[in-house]
């Protein structure tokens, strides 16, 4: 539904740093993409050669993101978003890299109002379960 360009223009993340192949579908209450930079040498998050499965967390971030700008109103102006705390993380692998097909990214949004959103998220590759979590997003953090 969505392509790295559109997502980019969506989200303050730019060049490599938009990890985000596309937006799959999404509703009012979550949103599915692909990436497959994880498999790109030059993902700015590799460390030592590697991409860690922690680094999972970031691209759900991303899909966070992209979901929020899609539910804002044409005419508001975009948000941007803070990461407050990420709470019961599992990851079911130790690499994002060595994953040869895209990751698929699912947030799907619990609970929020105008400012704090709750996120479940998870990601898989070829069936697997790599990472799970929750997430707490401010969308204005002055406002606090």
């Amino acid at each position: 539904m969505l392509n790295k360009e559109e997502i980019a223009a969506r989200i303050p993340h730019q060049g490599t740093m938009c990890l985000l192949e596309r937006v799959t579908s999404w509703d009012e209450q979550g949103i599915r993409a692909l990436a497959t930079s994880h498999r790109d040498a030059s993902n700015p998050l590799r460390q030592g050669g590697r991409l860690g499965s922690a680094n999972g967390i970031e691209y759900a971030a991303q899909a966070m993101a992209v979901h929020g700008s899609l539910l804002a109103t044409a005419d508001a102006p975009p948000r941007q978003g803070y990461l407050t705390s990420v709470r019961s993380v599992t990851l079911h692998a130790d690499r994002l890299d060595t994953c040869s097909g895209p990751l698929e990214i699912e947030a799907e949004r619990l609970s929020g109002d105008g400012n704090n959103v709750l996120y479940q998220f998870a990601l898989h590759h070829g069936g697997q379960c790599l990472l799970t979590g929750r997430a707490a997003v401010v969308l204005d953090a002055s406002a606090l």
